[in-house]
C-alpha cells in the first residue's frame, strides 16, 4: 500500500519527514510527498488523493482540529498524525479507529476525561400511549407527574453537564503551545525499531533547535530535550582523538557544546551577527542612537577592535577567537544579556565543514521562505528538504547566504517600524 505524506512548511516538519523517508527506504515502503501550508492546502491535497490512498501521514498538521469533521474520509481511511501543535483536538484523541496519534509516552497532553466531554444520547421520547395499559386514571396521572419530574431533572442535569463541558473545553483549548518536536518523536520511533542512524539523530537535533530558535518551547523544555538527545549523541559518536584525526572526508560527527546565541556568527562577521540577532538587537535596542552607543561600549568592554569584529569570523585573529565565548559571556552579563550562552550541538562533515544546529535551522528556513520564485510553488520546499542531506552542502551554503539577507531585512523593518512609531518600544 502506498502512503501519502502531508508535510507542513516548517523546519521541524522537514526533519521529521527526512527521518520517516529513511525508515520507509529501509522497509521499501512507497510514498508520495505533498507539502502543505494551512488548512486549505491540506483539505485540497486530501481531496485530490483520497481515491488513490488509504493511509495518510500528517506531519506538523492535523492534530488540533477535528480531522474527520473537516475531511469527511471513508471509513477505511487511516490517519497517522505526528504534530507538535497543542492542544490536540479531543475527537482526534478519542477516535483511535481512524486516527493514530504519534506522541512521546512522557508527554503530558492534559486531555479532559472522556466522560467529561462525551456522553451517549439518551432516549427522551414521550410516553404517549400510556392509556392503552388499562391503568386507573389516578395511577396514570401519578406516573405522568413522575415522568415530568424525571424529564425535568434530566434536562437540568444535561444543561449542567453541557455548561461544565464548555468550561472544561475552554480551559483545555484557550492556549496554543507546542509539544515535543515531531523530528524527536520520529527519531524515538526509529530508535525503538533499532533503525536509528547518526543522520536521523542530527535531524532530530535540528528539529528541536528549530522549536527553540522560533521561540515555540520554553527554555526548560529545550534543556530537558537537549539532555535526552545528548545521551544518543554519546552513543553514536563515541570516538577518541586518534580516531577523530583519521576521519575520512565523507565522515560525519556530532558534538555537544556550549555556544553563543548569535545567528550565523561563524559564517558571518561578529559585528553583523550582533546587529542582526533578535536577542542582542532587542537587548541593546540597536534601532536607537543610544543602542548603537551601547554596542560600541559592549565591544570595548570585551577589548575587541572594530577592525577584527567587522571582518569575517574565520579571518579573525586566532588569539581573539580562542577565548571569544568566555569574553562575550562575561561582558554580556554586565549588559543584561544573561542568556547569551546556550547548550547546543554542532556537526562536522569531514575535515573543514562545521555547522551548528541553529545554522542549519536558519539556512533551511530561509530556503523554504525564499520569495524569489523559481518554478512551481513546491520548489522552495524541495530545496529546503534537500539542504538537510549532507551531500548537498552547496544548497546549505546558499541557504546561509539567504538567511543573512533575511535577518538584515527583518532588523531593518523592525527598526523602521519602531522609529516611525508603528511599534511602541517599552
Amino acid at each position: 500500500q502506498r502512503v501519502l505524506l502531508l508535510v507542513a512548511s516548517d523546519v521541524d516538519a522537514l526533519c521529521a519527514c527526512k527521518i520517516l523517508q529513511a525508515l520507509f527506504q529501509c522497509d521499501h515502503v512507497q510514498y508520495t510527498l505533498v507539502p502543505v501550508s494551512g488548512w486549505q492546502e491540506l483539505e485540497t491535497a486530501f481531496l485530490e488523493h483520497k481515491d488513490q490512498f488509504k493511509y495518510f501521514v500528517l506531519i506538523n498538521c492535523g492534530a488540533n482540529v477535528d480531522l474527520l469533521e473537516i475531511l469527511q474520509p471513508e471509513e477505511d481511511t487511516l490517519f497517522f498524525v505526528c504534530d507538535s501543535h497543542r492542544p490536540i483536538n479531543v475527537v482526534n484523541v478519542y477516535n483511535d479507529t481512524q486516527i493514530k496519534l504519534l506522541v512521546k509516552q512522557n508527554d503530558d497532553l492534559d486531555v479532559p476525561a472522556y466522560d467529561d466531554i462525551f456522553r451517549d444520547e439518551e432516549d427522551e421520547e414521550e410516553d404517549s400511549d400510556n392509556e392503552s395499559n388499562g391503568s386507573e386514571p389516578s395511577e396514570k396521572r401519578r406516573r405522568f407527574e413522575e415522568d415530568v419530574i424525571e424529564r425535568t431533572m434530566k434536562r437540568r442535569q444535561r444543561r449542567e453537564w453541557e455548561a461544565r463541558r464548555r468550561e472544561i473545553l475552554f480551559d483545555y483549548e484557550q492556549y496554543e503551545y507546542h509539544g515535543t518536536s515531531s523530528a524527536m518523536v520520529m527519531f524515538d520511533l526509529a530508535w525503538i525499531m533499532s533503525k536509528d542512524l547518526n543522520d536521523m539523530l542530527w535531524w532530530a537535533i535540528v528539529g528541536l533547535t528549530d522549536q527553540w530558535v522560533q521561540d515555540k518551547i520554553t527554555q526548560m523544555k529545550y534543556v530537558t530535550d537537549i539532555g535526552i538527545l545528548q545521551r544518543h549523541v554519546s552513543r553514536h559518536n563515541h570516538r577518541n582523538e586518534d580516531e577523530e584525526n583519521s576521519l575520512s572526508i565523507d565522515c560525519m560527527r556530532i558534538a555537544f557544546e556550549y555556544d553563543l546565541r548569535l545567528a550565523l556568527y561563524q559564517h558571518w562577521s561578529l559585528y553583523e551577527s550582533l546587529c542582526n540577532t533578535s536577542y542582542t538587537s532587542a537587548s541593546l535596542k540597536l534601532w536607537s542612537v543610544q543602542g548603537q552607543k551601547r554596542l560600541q561600549e559592549f565591544l570595548a568592554d570585551m577589548g575587541l577592535p572594530l577592525k577584527q569584529v567587522k571582518q569575517k569570523f574565520n579571518s579573525m585573529d586566532m588569539s581573539l577567537k580562542e577565548n571569544l565565548r568566555e569574553m562575550i559571556e562575561e561582558s554580556a552579563n554586565k549588559f543584561g544579556m544573561k542568556d547569551l550562552r546556550v547548550q547546543t550541538f554542532s556537526i562536522h562533515f569531514g575535515f573543514k565543514n562545521k555547522f551548528s544546529a541553529s545554522d542549519i535551522v536558519y539556512a533551511t528556513a530561509s530556503l523554504m521562505e525564499n520569495i524569489e520564485k523559481e518554478g512551481p510553488e513546491t520548489t522552495n520546499f524541495i530545496k529546503a528538504l534537500d539542504s538537510l542531506s549532507r551531500g548537498n552542502l552547496d544548497k546549505l551554503h546558499l541557504g546561509l547566504d539567504l538567511a543573512k539577507k533575511q535577518l538584515r531585512a527583518i532588523q531593518q523593518t523592525v527598526a523602521s517600524c519602531i522609529c516611525t512609531n508603528l511599534v511602541i518600544s517599552q
